[in-house]
């Protein structure tokens, strides 16, 4: 099977047998279908054509901030600490909505995509570059006064000192990040996965002896790190860039940059803004957690271990945010191409690789729990500390595992209003409020803050598959197609 051909989903045949043996157009025909080996083995080869280098892409990219976090972990527990805040203050407040607004590009690109409309792929990642930069002026605003919301909030002022410091060297990464979202979604739906993969490990290879060298050799210390960071993430996307601008692999997709780029705007926000929500009201309950172990008696060490954990976590979830996202990409590619059954093998597809994954993922995690601290600290209080959460740790693996591919599903979709009214009622009416009880009337203090956040992901899997589930998929194929076919209506009439 070469690349052209997975690349390429409305070329492929899935063979998939049906109780009914009329020949009629399948999109009519409603009666319930099963799954053979063979479609389900022809699928599964597709799927980890693109999850497979898709782990490592998003791995790079998560794995720049641990590297840092590592090396600044080495200077201190007062640098590990307010290090870890810069960092997930700048996710809430930055990385995670662009993140989440580069999701929308998700569903119209993909399904453009699958519907054959190459050029609107190239004009929505514009749109989706363009709109992220103007998002990112107000944000950097925000980070450039960190160190007083901080203080005002009642976090320690030495912590909020040094963390306001980082986040203000923070800045030309989260326009970077405003720049490389969307590229990585222009790829992703495209299935070209090869180029991501060269330009994220090579970003990787550099930031590690640029991150040596700026913390512990060039005089600057802790905001070395965030300097470091800002270039490896301006490297990725230069790379990424010139590869869309001057390859031929691109030039089907490569639409000239023009006032299209406005027209787009609305389309692209109407499945962004949603997708921002989903995924902001999920990081940013974590990040409540962070900033009420602050609150809690000596905050220095709270504040690491628990950071420790959300780093630990947020890398360990690349692995299922890559099979989401080639679950986005399949069921989006072949939504837009009026393919419902192929859609739904690879949801089959990709839960089952989800399930196998976190077995491996959450045993391998326990079976070294013993040394795991010693990653991030040679404090052995804090050490200790990361060995006795572990196993809360390995349960949030579980939960992220499944939901990280269901959430891609609903991407696909076109769902993200949905996943964001799920994540609002599991995180902030079941999960914040379990765990703010647990830590301070229950006196568990940072174990009862993980355990109710671990609460809230259960409540959101629960609800995820229930949701995935009831998926009708000849009902989302029409609604695909139809959008599609309004949208390039409109567009030919003038009226957007």
């Amino acid at each position: 099977m070469t690349e052209e051909t997975l690349s390429r989903p409305n070329q492929r045949v899935l063979e998939i047998e049906r109780t009914d043996e009329t020949t009629d157009d399948h999109h009519k025909n409603t009666k319930p279908s099963f799954i053979t080996w063979r479609a389900f083995k022809q699928e599964l080869k597709i799927i980890v054509y693109i999850a497979g280098p898709m782990i490592p892409v998003l791995s790079a990219q998560f794995i720049l901030q641990v590297v840092s976090l590592m090396m600044v972990g080495h200077l201190g527990e007062l640098y590990l600490s307010s290090a870890t805040l810069a960092l997930s203050l700048s996710s809430v407040t930055g990385f995670s909505f662009l993140m989440g607004l580069a999701g929308g590009l998700e569903t119209v690109g993909g399904q453009a995509y699958g519907a054959q409309q190459y050029q609107k792929l190239g004009t929505l990642t514009y749109t989706a570059i363009f709109s992220l930069i103007l998002v990112s002026l107000p944000l950097s605003l925000i980070w450039i006064y960190m160190e007083k919301i901080l203080v005002f909030i009642g976090q320690d002022p030495l912590i909020s000192h040094e963390a306001g410091k980082f986040t203000i060297w923070l800045i030309p990464s989260l326009f970077g990040f405003a720049f490389l979202q969307p590229l990585v979604r222009y790829y992703q739906m495209q299935s070209l996965i090869l180029p991501m993969l060269v330009s994220s490990c090579a970003s990787l290879v550099l930031h590690v002896p640029l991150c040596w060298v700026l913390v512990f050799k060039s005089g600057l210390h802790n905001v070395g790190a965030a300097l470091a960071l800002g270039i490896s993430v301006w490297e990725n996307v230069i790379i990424l860039w010139l590869y869309m601008r001057f390859s031929s692999t691109c030039a089907k997709t490569r639409a000239p940059i023009s006032m299209e780029l406005f027209k787009a705007m609305r389309e692209f926000f109407r499945f962004a803004i949603p997708s921002a929500i989903m995924i902001c009201l999920e990081w940013w309950s974590f990040e409540v957690m962070i900033l009420l172990s602050g609150l809690l008696p000596n905050p220095q060490l709270e504040t690491s271990v628990l950071s420790i954990c959300l780093n630990t976590i947020s890398t360990l979830y690349c692995i299922p945010y890559g099979i989401g996202a080639a679950a986005s990409t399949r069921i989006s590619n072949e939504l837009g191409a009026g393919n419902p059954d192929a859609a739904r093998v690879s949801t089959v597809v990709t839960v089952s690789i989800a399930v196998l994954e976190t077995i491996f993922a959450s045993t391998t995690l326990f079976a070294c729990r013993h040394v795991y601290g010693y990653t991030f600290s040679n404090e052995k209080e804090v050490v200790d500390y990361v060995t006795f959460m572990v196993p809360l740790l390995c349960l949030s693996v579980i939960f992220d595992s499944i939901q990280g591919v269901l959430s891609g599903i609903a991407r696909g979709c076109g769902w993200q209003h949905i996943g964001a009214y799920i994540n609002l009622g599991a995180f902030y009416l079941c999960g914040i409020p379990m765990a703010a009880a647990l830590s301070f009337w229950a006196k568990l203090r940072g174990k009862g803050l993980w355990i109710g956040l671990q609460f809230g992901s259960f409540v959101q899997t629960i609800l995820l598959s229930i949701i995935t589930c009831r998926i009708n998929w000849e009902q989302q194929a029409n609604n695909a197609r139809r959008r599609l076919y309004d949208e390039q209506v409109l567009a030919n009439s003038g009226l957007i």
